[in-house]
């Protein structure tokens, strides 16, 4: 897309849904270091547990969650922000108090939220937090370190994907027997980079409807053989109707 290798008017991407999805979320992704100073579990004053610190912060952070409750989005099938820690380590034994702790978190921005703004929302969060660690014993003097990992742009509806959109609803609704909605979903995608230029574009795929049904990230991750022969039918009969 940068340097013009790729130019499509339309574009149609891989999804796994039974629906046409026109949205999704965007995705910010941090690694967050919070260093305190490593001591001796026997005499625990002499250092400062950058794990008790840690929690502290990841306590503020997923009380934000409460907060994201208030937050909807107006794009069917995305309901709320919401922040996940998925990754954390430190420490070198148990006999140790940790003088270093990383942990990752993952936060959904709904398209209606400006991404510069959530960034500057949890970093201030992360940085409140740290200056507010008061442990029962031990020191209190927190150093915090925030890494952007990633920022994916929410994907916003274009106006010229609806020929796509008429089309997967047409012969999916035929193939299917059963209403094909156009709908956003709270993933986040590489079609957003297309469509950020102006191309339109959808994401269609074979199933199944949800993302629990299809164990996505999970053991055993699934596709019913039949749902891929009908979609194919579907992608087959709508690129007729838009090639002719």
């Amino acid at each position: 897309l940068e340097h013009g290798h790729t130019k499509p008017d339309l574009m149609i991407a891989a999804g796994f849904s039974y629906q046409v999805v026109t949205a999704h979320n965007g995705c910010l992704q941090m690694e967050v270091t919070v260093h305190g100073e490593m001591a001796h579990a026997a005499i625990p004053d002499s250092g400062t547990d950058a794990l008790q610190g840690a929690v502290h912060i990841l306590q503020a952070l997923h009380a934000l969650n409460t907060q994201y409750l208030q937050i909807t989005s107006e794009v069917e099938g995305i309901s709320h922000p919401y922040l996940n820690v998925g990754q954390i380590h430190g420490g070198t034994n148990t006999n140790v108090m940790p003088g270093k702790v990383v942990f990752k978190l993952d936060r959904r921005m709904i398209p209606e939220e400006n991404p510069i703004e959530v960034e500057a929302s949890i970093r201030q969060t992360i940085e409140k937090a740290a200056q507010s660690f008061k442990p029962p014993r031990g020191g209190s003097q927190l150093k915090v370190d925030i890494k952007r990992i990633l920022l994916a742009n929410a994907m916003k509806p274009l106006a010229g994907n609806q020929p796509l959109v008429d089309a997967i609803q047409k012969h999916g609704e035929i193939l299917f027997g059963e209403p094909i909605p156009a709908v956003g979903t709270p993933l986040y995608t590489d079609v957003r980079l297309y469509v950020e230029r102006g191309i339109p574009g959808v994401i269609y795929g074979a199933g199944p409807r949800t993302v629990r049904e299809s164990h996505a990230k999970r053991a055993d991750e699934r596709l019913d053989l039949e749902d891929l022969r009908r979609a194919t039918k579907v992608m087959a009969r709508t690129l007729q109707d838009l090639l002719a």
